[in-house]
């Protein structure tokens, strides 16, 4: 198949029905932005590390029955395709659109005569009463995600057909057979990739089917309404819903389980656009704050091990749990243009994502903890329901879905930096390094982000014009940035924390606007009264050395354990607060790399020690200690691979 027709990144106008409520901002077609600076760095390394090469060694991708091999049948293979897209484009790597392409052209070529796309597996377990026989529709929603991305970046004309003979076979089968398993929790993906469609076609039983699968799914914001779920769900309660319910995939394990409850953080954002509801556009936040309450960790995230497990620090939190959540903040900031969002968005793309992933792409773990003074295989483990080995770096640590999963993280992220605003602006969400090419009222732009962000104060925009134009731009204020100020053609402007600054910059020729976002240390007490220390959109951890140590496996991604060196169990002396800043060289996020730290004292606490395979709960502070007084160094979360996160206080 041919790659027929172009989607310039300027391109973001769409046939919208009124029958749909508005975006607040639209994102830019995939690969029109592209990343520079340390970012590039960060996505060239996905390039050359798992997601370049996955396809070549991994047998679950490289023998996919979605490219016609024998292999898995499910979600892995799409799984990596969502995030090869969009990387193979921000880059501009022939190689990666050559693989995106033989995966997009064998699943568009190989549609049935009915609409099913891909394989048709027969379930491997016919007795479970719970799994879809033949038809799982779930691996579909990514496969939507998929062709979405696709025909944003290429324009393909085969990409609408093909959805729209694929949704109008599932409107069918729905009506026979309700959403079951992992499609109920998971409705609202399909929902989004719906109404994509229906903004560019306008076809009324589209919206038909976003209500079915609203009404057969989960619904999330009744979930955050009514939330039950304020205890660490342990492996007893998961079996106590089993033998409630009759079935393992229950109610309560989808409402509990870490990725369906990321996937179902866009779901309140997805179903205001039909509804205009004010209870959904608030859903979003009251699941944030009912998470936060009960299972919140300190790097944005909160504790799924694999289902919810409370607020104990030495919790994990799964990789495509990081990854999903971003994805749905990143919709749902799109739909209500809510800068708090993005201050979320930003603390798990900047703390979480590259916390748990080694910095050349080649290893990755499955839970990640905010207290993690060890990575070691560990048959009593603190987890719900996780494995012994969860926590290694490796190539599929405890499960292969994070392995497929983990790609779509930063080049999502990127794809989301900018959007455009209604007034034909563009709108920032994140200051990384990046560049876009667009055009603002028939004029071509070219925009620029420079500087060091997140870790460092200033960012430097600069646009250039074919011509004179003037160009809105809505510049997202973090809500920590108090005393933020936009500085455009010499005169300076006051910008109110936790709103979009909205500036008219008139452009002919080149422009320069120069913000500053002011970054303060802010500790916050949490667990047992542990400090987190905080900086602007990072969140700084107690730096802890580490012995990596071949476990097994084979190259290019063996299986690592990473045992301490160095001690861990510090209390801290916030009195002694010292901030060192260099500029971000181009690996930023590693733990030589980290440019900046914090300098602080603090004495060894003899009595806090390892407990089942992990650090114990942080004695309740302010705590004393007779030992010495010691000099200690915090750095990015994102920098760490050991990390004590949760600190406790000297009184």
């Amino acid at each position: 198949m041919t790659v027929a027709g172009s989607s310039p990144a300027s391109s973001t106008s769409i046939a919208r029905s009124p029958a749909l409520r508005a975006l607040a901002f639209a994102p830019l077609p995939a690969g029109a932005i592209k990343p520079a600076g340390w970012l590039a760095q960060q996505l060239r390394a996905q390039a050359d590390g798992l997601t370049g090469h996955l396809d070549e060694f991994w047998p679950s991708v490289r023998d996919s029955a979605w490219v016609g091999g024998s292999g898995d049948a499910w979600e892995r293979g799409p799984y990596w395709l969502d995030g090869l897209i969009p990387l193979a484009f921000q880059l501009e790597d022939q190689a990666l659109i050559a693989k995106a392409k033989r995966w997009i052209d064998h699943i568009l070529d190989h549609q049935l005569a009915d609409g099913w796309l891909g394989p048709v597996s027969a379930n491997p377990d016919p007795a479970s009463s719970y799994r879809y026989q033949d038809r799982d529709p779930w691996p579909r929603f990514v496969v939507l995600k998929c062709l979405i991305q696709w025909h944003e970046a290429t324009g393909d004309a085969h990409v609408i057909p093909a959805m729209q003979r694929f949704l109008r076979f599932l409107a069918t089968m729905l009506a026979e057979r309700p959403l079951i398993e992992w499609a109920t929790p998971r409705w609202c993906d399909l929902a989004w990739a719906v109404q994509w469609l229906y903004d560019r076609t306008g076809e009324a039983w589209l919206l038909d089917l976003s209500r079915t699968a609203h009404d057969q799914g989960l619904d999330w914001t009744e979930w955050a309404r009514h939330f039950a779920y304020r205890g660490k769900i342990t492996a007893e309660v998961l079996l106590g819903f089993q033998r409630e319910t009759g079935t393992w995939i229950s109610e309560h394990f989808n409402a509990t389980h870490g990725v369906n409850v990321a996937m179902g953080l866009k779901a309140p954002a997805v179903w205001w656009r039909q509804t205009g509801d004010a209870d959904e556009r608030a859903g979003v936040a009251a699941m944030l704050q009912r998470l936060d309450a009960s299972h919140g960790q300190a790097n944005g995230l909160y504790s799924c091990d694999e289902h919810l497990a409370g607020p104990h620090p030495s919790q994990g939190s799964e990789l495509c749990t990081v990854v999903e959540a971003m994805f749905s903040l990143e919709v749902a900031f799109a739909a209500f243009g809510d800068g708090a969002l993005a201050d979320r968005l930003e603390k798990i793309a900047f703390n979480c994502l590259p916390a748990t992933i080694s910095p050349d792409f080649w290893t990755h773990q499955y839970d990640q903890q905010a207290n993690q003074v060890r990575c070691a295989v560990c048959q009593d483990r603190v987890y719900t329901n996780n494995g012994a080995d969860a926590n290694l770096f490796g190539l599929e640590p405890n499960f292969g879905c994070c392995t497929a999963n983990l790609h779509q993280g930063w080049p999502k992220f990127t794809a989301h930096l900018w959007m455009r605003a209604p007034d034909g602006g563009l709108a920032a969400i994140s200051y990384v390094p990046c560049s876009i090419s667009t055009e603002v009222a028939g004029t071509r732009v070219e925009l620029a982000v420079a500087g060091g962000y997140p870790f460092a104060e200033e960012v430097v925009i600069t646009l250039r014009a074919s011509g004179s134009v003037e160009v809105p731009l809505h510049l997202r204020i973090p809500a920590w940035a108090h005393g933020a100020s936009v500085v455009v053609a010499g005169r300076s402007e006051t910008a109110a924390a936790g709103a979009m600054h909205r500036v008219v910059v008139r452009v002919g020729g080149e422009t320069v606007i120069r913000l500053l976002l002011p970054m303060a240390i802010v500790p916050e007490r949490r667990f047992h009264g542990a400090a987190t220390l905080s900086r602007g959109p990072l969140v700084f951890a107690l730096k802890v050395s580490g012995d990596w140590q071949r476990l097994r496996g084979q190259d290019p991604s063996p299986d690592f354990a990473i045992e301490p060196t160095s001690p861990w169990n510090y209390a801290i002396d916030l009195a002694s607060l010292r901030l060192e800043a260099s500029a971000p060289g181009d690996r930023p996020f590693t733990p030589d790399g980290a440019p900046v730290r914090i300098r602080a004292q603090g004495r060894r606490l003899p009595g806090w020690t390892i407990e089942r395979g992990a650090a114990a709960a942080p004695p309740r502070s302010p705590v004393s200690s007779d030992q010495a007084l010691e000099p200690i160094e915090l750095v990015p979360y994102g920098c760490t691979h050991l990390r004590v996160t949760e600190i406790p206080v000297l009184g």
